[in-house]
Order: C-alpha cells, then structure tokens, then sequence
C-alpha cells in the first residue's frame, strides 16, 4: 500500500509542505489516482500547468509522469495564471486540467487544483483520489499517454481583448506581488486600450516584496501608495496564482469582493433580468437586497471556489463571487473563477465613467472588519469547534442564524460570522453593522463565546 500524508487532501484542492507533506513521490502517486478517475470517466486527455513557485517544474514532471504512465494524454501549457489553465481544460480539453498551485500559501507551499469532464473536484471527490492511492486501484495502461506542450496565452489572450471593450483608455496600477499573474496582466490591460503601471509582476516564487494575497489590506499598501503618487486611476491587484482580484480606488479606499460583485450583478442583471447571482457566507448583507433592487435573484452558498462553481452549474447562475475575490462570470465567459478577467470587466464597467472612483466608492457600504483569524490549537477539528461552540450559543437579539457554512448570525442592525477555514487550521471571523455600537454589540456576544473555550483567542 502506498503511504501519502492524508493532510494535503482538502476541501477544494489539494496542497501541503514541499519536501515534507507534498513530495515528488505524492505527486506521482497523485497523478496515477487522477489518472484512474479520469479512466472511470472516459477522460483520456488533461491539460497541465504551473504557476510561478520554485517548486513547480519538479512537481509538474512527476504529476505528469504520473498521468502519462496511466495512458493519459498531457497537454502541457507551462507557467501560466490558473485561469489560463481553467481555459485551455475548457477549450483543449473537455474540462479536464490541473494547476499546480500554491496560491496565496508561503512560499514553501504547493498544491493542485483540478478538474475533470468540466467537474471541479472537492470534497469527497479530492478523498476518493486518496482512497485510490492507499488501495492502490491504479490503471494499468497498454500504453504511455503523449505529452504535448502548447502556449496557450496567446488564445486566451485574444480571447478577452475580443469581447471587452472600453468606452475610453484608462490608466490603471497593477500590483501582482511577483505571483504568476505579472507575466500576463500587463499585456492584456494594455491590449484593451490602458496605460498600464506595473508593481512587482516579475515572477518571483520567494515573493520579496510582499505577499500575493490581494485580502489583505497590509499587501494592498504598495499600490495604494502608487495611487496616491501617481496618475493611475485605479488599481488591481492579484493573488499567487491570478484567480483572485483585488480593487484600490484613486483615494486608496479598498473595494472588498462583496461590492465588486455589486457592480458585476449590476453590469449582468441590466441584460439579463432575474438572473440568479451567487455570494459566499462571508459576503455582507447589503448584497442581497442590492441584487434584488436590479431585478436578479441571490443565492448565499457555503466559501469556497469549488462549491461556488458547483452551485453556479446547479442553478445556472450567470455571476457569483466570495470575499477571498474569486468572482465567477458565466455570462460572456465559461463560469470559472479569473482576476485577470474580472479586472477586465471592471475596467469595462468603469471606462463609461470619468471618476472610476467615485463608481466604487458610492457602492452601499456598512462598518464592517476584515476577516480576523483565531489560529486553533495544534490537531484541532475546525468544524468540531464550531458545531461545540454554536452548541452552547446563544445570542441577544438574533433575528436569523445561517448554518451552511460555520455560524452566521443576523441581527435587526447587522451579522456576525464564525466558520472554520477548510485549508488552513484557524477560525475566521467577520463581522458587519450599521454603526460602531451595533459592531462592538454584536462582536461581544462573540468575544463572550470564544472565550468561553480554552485555547481560543480573540483576534481584536
């Protein structure tokens, strides 16, 4: 029986240590169990790619080989955004591809997102690949699949420039963090008309600078600053591996996912009304009554880009989008998750304005946190904690209690949320209202339970 660490599979990809969870052993062995699944579904042909990490050549060879020694056909599309390696799985492959990615994990971290047959796979799907690997139920193939490699940002390049179209050039910031998305954003902004000013899109897998995670307010500081130093009107920022967008206005207030998607549900529901709209449970409050306003119908779904996309195929949602900053497009584009191609739609939207700015900033808007993080002891269960911690509960005022993902409670002036990270071992937390007092209100009656558990620190 093969050993792998159990660990790396999780709720929507798979990713772990290099060298020490995710070795080049598991990659193979990872590549083989894919390879049966995709046998098991008369898939014979996946598309593969990397972003920018260190790590990435080494892992790609064995995921490969891995796939190629189970009769599948590679196409090998090299260092690309995951986006670009979602479209050439959609248009070279029937759906099939896997990323090997790290995201928006330290340096030191790898993983693969994967697809089959138009399917992303999560949940049972990423532990049925485990199963195989301890049963060893591989495919014993006649013959090794073909590996063939093939540029594809060229197509997907023309792809966009196609379809979107600005009113006017405008001068926008692009801050990529040294994530795989530099290599890429530039050329395509510029191709829809922009001036375009880059920060750190050299492709760097230590990440110098700062970290390729655009939800953060402290790695949207240096773009910011461009802003305010600069002539940009706007900017647009990216995580690791380009799927996730981050927004700056000219006055460096940052746009949070949940508004963006206000204006993206705008923008579709004026061609399409009643269309159904997808949020994630971090998303605020004000979302869906903004969305029923312009005639679309809103569905809330559990945080993560595979049940996104999941629910999206499910109820044929035209646009969703979660507060990480993947954002979805089915209408005009094929329904996965691309910064790149969100921060081309937004610039469409907002080139019909001569103050992008004041777009975004006149958006509804509550006081709202960040999400904080409580990081759980070492061997703790996430999900066990919330289901004790919601089982003990009780809240003053509680108009609404939302269990799809964690603990969202809604209150007359605002919500508070608790769930637990499915790649990480912390808590996350977020909370809303209309005024400071609501916030503070609402945030006790958090603190109060939180700390009612041993091990457990409240993060403000």
């Amino acid at each position: 029986m093969a050993t792998i660490a159990k660990d790396i599979f999780k709720a929507y990809d798979i990713r772990g240590i290099v060298g020490k969870t995710l070795t080049n052993e598991a990659a193979y062995l990872i590549g083989k169990a894919i390879a049966a699944k995709a046998a098991a579904q008369g898939i014979d042909k996946i598309a593969l790619g990397r972003d920018g990490r260190l790590s990435g050549p080494e892992l790609m060879a064995h995921i490969q080989r891995g796939l190629t020694d189970s009769g599948i056909n590679v196409l090998n599309v090299g260092m690309v955004a995951t986006p670009m390696l979602y479209f050439a799985a959609v248009n070279e492959c029937g759906g099939s591809g896997v990323m090997i990615t790290g995201s928006h994990n330290p340096p030191d971290y790898n993983g693969f997102k994967m697809m089959l047959g138009g399917d992303t796979l999560a949940g049972e799907a990423i532990q049925e690949l485990l199963a195989l690997i301890e049963a060893d139920r591989f495919v014993e193939a006649a013959s090794a699949g073909s590996v063939t490699e093939q540029d594809i940002s060229g197509s997907y390049h023309d792809h966009i420039i196609g379809h979107i179209k600005l009113k006017r050039p405008m001068k926008i910031a692009i801050d990529a963090g040294n994530g795989v998305g530099g290599a890429f954003a530039g050329k395509l902004y510029r191709g829809l008309g922009n001036e375009v000013t880059e920060l750190f899109c050299e492709v760097d897998g230590t990440f110098p600078n700062h970290h390729p995670d655009p939800s953060k307010p402290k790695n949207l500081q240096d773009l910011i600053a461009e802003l305010q130093k600069g002539d940009a009107e706007i900017g647009l920022a990216f995580d690791g591996d380009a799927d996730r967008l981050g927004v700056v206005t000219k006055d460096g207030h940052i746009i949070y996912p949940d508004r963006q998607l206000m204006l993206f549900a705008q923008d579709v529901l004026s061609r399409n009304p009643q269309a159904k709209v997808i949020f994630d449970v971090k998303s605020t409050r004000l979302l869906a009554p903004w969305i029923k306003q312009h005639g679309g119908e809103p569905i809330m779904e559990k945080t993560g880009h595979s049940f996104i996309k999941s629910s999206m195929k499910k109820t044929g949602a035209l646009v969703a989008g979660e507060m990480s900053g993947h954002i979805f497009f089915k209408e005009r584009w094929f329904g996965f998750d691309d910064g790149l191609y969100a921060g081309a739609r937004l610039l469409e939207i907002l080139s019909a304005s001569d103050n992008p700015s004041a777009v975004l900033n006149s958006l509804p808007q509550s006081i709202a946190t960040p999400e904080l993080n409580i990081d759980l002891p070492e061997g703790s269960n996430g999900h066990q904690v919330i289901a004790e911690l919601a089982a003990q509960a009780t809240f003053e005022g509680a108009q609404e209690i939302i269990t799809i993902d964690g603990l969202r409670v809604e209150f007359a002036d605002g919500f508070g949320l608790m769930r637990a990270s499915n790649t990480t071992p912390i808590l996350v937390l977020r909370f809303e209202a209309d005024s400071q007092e609501a916030i503070e209100r609402i945030q006790n009656q958090f603190k109060a339970l939180i700390e009612s558990r041993p091990g457990l620190t409240w993060p403000l």
